[in-house]
């Protein structure tokens, strides 16, 4: 393994198993892959590591390959051969790119096991079909770009500060980009502001049992109590940045999911809202704002989980690589506003050249077409290919010809 692979695996992987160090040179599927043949192209699906996978190759296959990182899932999944790709995959494919994705060996905040699974999963890609017709010498010209989606966003910020040397660039797609620590402490402090005007609805966030799962049913109780206290939801969304009482039913249960799978991984409360002040919960009173700083219930972290938080994953802004990043304008899980932390950071650093943030005029976490992640990727090729950095912004339409012609390489 590479100086760049153990660094990351060092920052990343507090927690991480002592397999997935020693599967690190065992690197072939734990059983026979299924391939599939079709007329579009080739997929074989398998499990390497524990993991379960899929590698697509079109038939058109230009000899470069999509590393894609899943977002957040509450489950682990297994990848079938004959299930479609996504709107994020599908768009890569059908340009002639080969993509490999890990399914990741156990599901929610899955940074400390994503990254060594996916590795190995690229190393095992290279040494079974990263070969073309031409030789091996051929391959090392391959290109290989780095995308995800979601928490597959933080991903690809991990990948192209830590480990830079396989990418020419990257493509983050709703990206949870920025320090964990910040994100998640705000998400634990909402939930306990929660908790003071509506009381009981909930079980107790510190700790978050283990058997706790967002329901239907749990997200109507929660819609109901909202509208039988009109006041205490405005608050809710006013603090929460958040459109409608629906949209708070449905964050608040997913943000406790997401609290209790990092205490249970981090063995303790990660989370501390003692110095945080609560603000907006009336834009034209601060009497709101006073009735619930002085009541909601504060908590302290157990300092070893917030090392854990703080490892999984704080940015150093050192962003190596070209990356485009593609959010809505309104995203009620990921805010947008949020997004201006990681161009901090890479300014700090002294990678702003690096980064360009583009946008969609949409509602929604990830709700882009399939024609908006494609136009995004083609943006960052032609980047890579000719050095003309995109403008941030609003997505272009379409690329202009003169800009889609390559340099040599």
């Amino acid at each position: 393994m590479k100086t760049s692979a153990r660094l990351l695996l060092c920052v990343l992987a507090l927690a991480l198993p002592v397999r997935a160090f020693a599967a690190a040179d065992r690197n072939r599927p734990d059983s026979p892959p299924e391939v599939v043949h079709t007329s579009t192209g080739l997929t074989e699906t398998g499990i390497l590591n524990g993991a379960s996978y899929r590698i697509d190759i079109p038939s058109n296959w230009n000899h470069s390959l999509v590393v894609y990182y899943h977002g957040y899932s509450e489950g682990v999944f297994l990848y079938r051969a004959t299930a479609p790709l996504n709107e994020q995959t599908q768009p890569l494919y059908d340009r002639g790119y080969a993509l490999i994705q890990s399914a990741y060996s156990t599901a929610g905040w899955a940074l400390a096991e994503a990254y060594p699974e996916t590795e190995q999963l690229r190393q095992y890609f290279i040494k079974h079909y990263g070969q073309p017709a031409t030789g091996k010498a051929a391959a090392k010209s391959m290109e290989t770009i780095v995308a995800g989606g979601s928490m597959g966003g933080a991903l690809v910020v991990a990948t192209l500060e830590l480990n830079p040397k396989p990418y020419v660039g990257g493509l983050d797609i709703c990206g949870s980009v920025g320090p964990t620590d910040l994100a998640f402490q705000r998400r634990f402090a909402w939930r306990a502001a929660f908790d003071f005007y509506f009381p009981g609805l909930l079980p107790p966030v510190v700790i978050t049992p283990l058997e706790f799962h967002e329901s239907t049913a749990l997200r109507q109780r929660i819609e109901a109590a909202l509208t039988a206290a009109p006041a205490s939801a405005a608050a809710m969304r006013n603090l929460m940045g958040l459109h409608t009482d629906r949209e708070v039913a449905i964050a608040i249960p997913y943000f406790t999911y997401v609290i209790g799978d990092i205490q249970h991984r981090a063995g303790g409360n990660a989370f501390d809202n003692r110095n945080f002040l609560y603000t907006g919960t009336n834009p034209s009173t601060t009497t709101t704002d006073n009735a619930l700083n002085d009541g909601v219930k504060r908590y302290s972290a157990d300092p070893h989980a917030r090392e854990y938080l703080l490892h999984h994953y704080t940015p150093t802004g050192r962003l190596n690589k070209p990356m485009v990043a593609l959010h809505t304008t309104y995203d009620p899980r990921i805010p947008g506003s949020t997004l201006t932390v990681y161009a901090e950071q890479v300014a700090v650093a002294g990678f702003s050249q690096n980064l360009v943030q583009q946008y969609v005029h949409r509602d929604g976490h990830c709700t882009f077409t399939a024609d908006e992640v494609g136009r995004t990727f083609d943006e960052l090729m032609t980047w890579v290919h000719t050095g003309r950095r995109p403008t941030p912004g609003l997505l272009p339409a379409t690329i202009a010809r003169d800009q889609q012609k390559e340099l040599p390489r």
